[in-house]
């Protein structure tokens, strides 16, 4: 049996973010670093900066969201497109959409410095709650609550950290990869809008 295509990227993140936890040259050299892609176009921070995080909790977080959420976006392009390269893009496009804002943001100050793969985790949460809105999902597996409320909550409380700025977390990424996770598979199916709708209005 053939392993999924959300358990590789997990197995290729742990791969590539648990070396460079002591390793401060190689973090230093992925992470996104809005200064230094303005000023010597490393572009590719944009990309790399989603395989490494901050520590082991940032890592194991993301990863265990990633193998909960990902079976259900993965399974969305199985099932429309019969595409497990279309997965992978609407990964890789998530965690680069997602750290958009954060260089336009950023890219005069030399100090920001941005990791994680939480911009794609957002955006698969939202893509399965657009989905399944009313799925129970578990807050740190104790707080019960239907996905669409998880979601609302969410999109609130990064918005407003996003706006109040300051701490080590990119809020900018977490909604912005919301956002994608919604509007990525209403590109190719707009009917989920008028699903999503009649799921929330007829539960």
């Amino acid at each position: 049996m053939s392993l999924s295509i959300s358990i590789i990227i997990i197995i290729f993140t742990c791969l590539v973010s648990i070396p460079a936890f002591s390793n401060h040259n190689q973090l230093y050299k992925l992470s996104l670093q809005p200064y230094l892609v303005k000023n010597n176009r490393e572009y590719y921070r944009f990309l790399t900066s989603g395989f490494v995080h901050a520590d082991y909790g940032h890592l194991f977080f993301n990863m265990l969201t990633l193998y909960f959420f990902g079976d259900v976006a993965e399974g969305f392009f199985l099932m429309y497109f019969n595409s497990k390269f279309l997965y992978i893009l609407y990964y890789v496009l998530a965690i680069i959409v997602a750290n958009m804002p954060s260089f336009f943001k950023h890219r005069n100050d030399p100090n920001y410095i941005s990791l994680g793969a939480s911009g794609a985790i957002s955006a698969i949460v939202f893509t399965a709650i657009l989905l399944h809105p009313w799925a129970t999902i578990s807050l740190f597996f104790a707080i019960r609550m239907p996905a669409v409320l998880y979601g609302v909550l969410f999109l609130v409380i990064s918005a407003y950290l996003s706006r109040k700025g300051g701490g080590n977390i990119n809020h900018d990424a977490h909604l912005w990869g919301a956002v994608f996770g919604i509007v990525f598979p209403l590109i190719f199916h707009p009917d989920l809008a008028s699903d999503f709708i009649y799921q929330i209005t007829h539960h």
